[in-house]
């Protein structure tokens, strides 16, 4: 799989983002993947500078400050690519609730001008980052991101003689990432409390940030045309996350655990309790590999066929749609290990510790 990237010219759109900035990393650190250029785009040109400055020295990385809106601007920036990451997206559930228009706009006609242009300049693949947050959606940002994944497999669909190949893949919850939980959890507990959760019953899949771009490299092996890939992951109770947090932090700042009180805030709308990988609908055409699953297209290709011939395929017969709530969670010393292998309980950048939702201040 990684030998798809040698000598080729790879894009990502979002690299400023969380998931896009470690997919640059690797992408240029790991001698076996030896692209011939990477391209970074994104529309927040500060960001884009310091990074263009992080890499000053290697002559494979091009930024460019680019909205995935302009359609006619990601044709001329991705003529002579062969693979395109699309990172790119509104991702914050509570502004996407504000703003659903802007979720439209970036996060589905976006997505299509990703294709559009992929076709113009005859790219090899196209591999879009959705959420398991599209799986029976209830907000504007899952509903964007369900809306992607579909035309996605609509495009590879649609296509005739070769084109591009599109897939996309589907995230759980990416711990530690910009606006996650985690540091919000740190900044509570430094601050001394409370620590704010909004349901005491709420789970969630999680997985760190170097697994979520595995799964987007290893996709772009595996892919045939049209699939969603989802990883396996682990399932945590977010309130014995807040208490491992807790209870791991609370001295570095001087406080006994004990003082530490959770505070259970309430749901926001659009939020659930759990999450879903799959819907009981597309357990019928998942395919189980040794790591991830295979979401494949209901309507297959119109005018080609396709072989879905993994090299990892253990079982046909997917029935779970693997359901958060309904999972065996990680235990307390399970999270505790999780949390330091990866690293998450370093000091955030970020030093926000208010969880709210934008109704709150009218509500004052």
């Amino acid at each position: 799989m990684m030998a798809c990237f040698a000598g080729k010219s790879i894009l990502v759109t979002g690299v400023c983002g969380t998931v896009g900035a470690e997919l640059l990393h690797q992408l240029l650190t790991q001698p076996d993947y030896a692209p011939r250029e990477v391209i970074g785009m994104d529309n927040n040109e500060s960001q884009l500078f310091f990074l263009d400055q992080k890499y000053l020295n290697d002559d494979r990385t091009h930024f460019s400050v680019v909205d995935i809106r302009d359609r006619n601007e990601l044709i001329r920036k991705m003529a002579g690519v062969d693979v395109v990451f699309h990172c790119a997206a509104l991702k914050h559930v509570v502004l996407c609730e504000r703003s659903p228009e802007q979720a439209v706009l970036t996060n589905i006609h976006g997505v299509q001008n990703v294709i559009d242009a992929a076709h113009a300049c005859a790219v090899e693949k196209v591999i879009f980052t959705s959420s398991d947050k599209a799986v029976n959606p209830t907000n504007v940002m899952g509903t964007s991101k369900l809306m992607g994944e579909r035309l996605m497999t609509a495009a590879n669909s649609n296509k005739r003689d070769k084109g591009p190949v599109f897939a996309s893949t589907r995230f759980g919850n990416v711990l530690g990432s910009n606006g996650s939980v985690i540091p919000i959890f740190h900044n509570q507990i430094a601050n001394g409390g409370p620590v704010t959760l909004t349901h005491r019953d709420m789970t969630r899949f999680v997985m760190s940030i170097k697994e979520s771009v595995r799964l987007v490299i290893d996709s772009a092996g595996l892919a045939r045309g049209g699939e969603v890939f989802i990883t396996k992951m682990p399932v945590v109770r977010i309130e014995d996350l807040a208490r491992i947090m807790i209870d791991e932090l609370a001295p570095l700042y001087g406080y006994n655990p004990a003082s530490i009180v959770i505070k259970e805030i309430g749901t926001k709308p659009g939020e659930k309790l759990y999450e879903e990988l799959m819907s009981p609908e597309e357990t019928r055409r998942t395919l189980e590999l040794r790591h991830y699953f295979s979401v494949l297209p209901a309507f297959r290709g119109i005018y080609h066929s396709i072989h879905y011939d993994y090299p990892d395929l253990i079982n046909e017969n997917v029935t779970n749609p693997y359901v958060s709530a309904e999972e065996v969670a990680l235990s307390l010393n399970e999270i505790r290990i999780l949390l330091k292998s990866y690293n998450l309980l370093n000091a955030p950048i970020e030093k926000t510790s208010r969880r709210y939702w934008p109704g709150d201040k009218e509500e004052k």
